[in-house]
């Protein structure tokens, strides 16, 4: 039976907007997403079918090439399904709470405070996923007393490996000055255009001394390619 051919309080949409999200069953609402069913099977039936094999829990859980073997779970269902999943996850915040989330300067600086008192530079790069969670930490490079040896393919192979979204880079200055060196300029902008073309975001470059730190990207010194 199609959804039209259902009871006006049984169709899942027309009683969303009668009483509300809270009166779904979670077949209803996972039709709602779903939007249509197959040849066999309405939205709700399928919804059903779905929620059979996989409780919500471990639905909520399987990624994209696993939607898409289950009967009737199409390429649009599955990445409406996992937007709607990711979306709420972000809105609320649901990260796991062992992976530590890079929001701001302090946030990274909380990550490398091993390199402040490094008496070679040590350049560090971060690497996050779409919710700046850092799913990778990896030394690029370590360099004499005061220079350090970088290129963008060491940089952003792990990147491409582990499929990162953001990268920030960082590498100490054992002298204690903060200041950024026109060398440590020309490398971030090298590293800025090498992302904007793999589609990987050079979110910041962090120098750091043993008393203090700073934030390229505060300082405005992030060159647009």
């Amino acid at each position: 039976m199609k959804i039209k051919d259902l009871p006006k309080h049984l169709r899942p949409r027309e009683k969303f907007i009668e009483k509300g999200a809270a009166s779904l069953t979670n077949s209803q609402l996972l039709a709602i997403l779903f939007r249509t069913g197959t040849k066999k099977k309405n939205a709700v039936e399928l919804a059903d079918l779905v929620l059979k094999k996989y409780p919500m829990k471990k639905l909520l859980e399987l990624d994209y090439n696993s939607l898409v073997k289950v009967d009737g779970i199409d390429a649009g269902k599955a990445c409406t399904l996992l937007s709607a999943i990711e979306f709420v996850k972000r809105g609320l915040n649901k990260h796991d709470n062992h992976v530590p989330v890079i929001n701001c300067p302090q946030d990274a600086v909380d990550q490398l405070t091993e390199m402040r008192s490094k008496k070679k530079e040590h350049f560090v790069a971060l690497f996050l996923n779409a919710r700046n969670q850092m799913i990778h930490k990896e030394t690029i490079s370590i360099g004499t007393l005061n220079a350090s040896m970088v290129h963008p393919r060491d940089v952003f192979e792990p990147a491409v490996r582990i499929n990162a979204a953001t990268i920030v880079i960082a590498h100490n200055h054992p002298s204690g000055d903060p200041k950024p060196s026109d060398p440590d300029i020309r490398i971030t902008d090298q590293l800025k255009k090498a992302g904007e073309i793999l589609g990987i975001e050079l979110a910041d470059h962090l120098i750091l001394t043993k008393e203090t730190f700073m934030s390229m990207k505060d300082e405005g010194l992030l060159i647009k390619a």
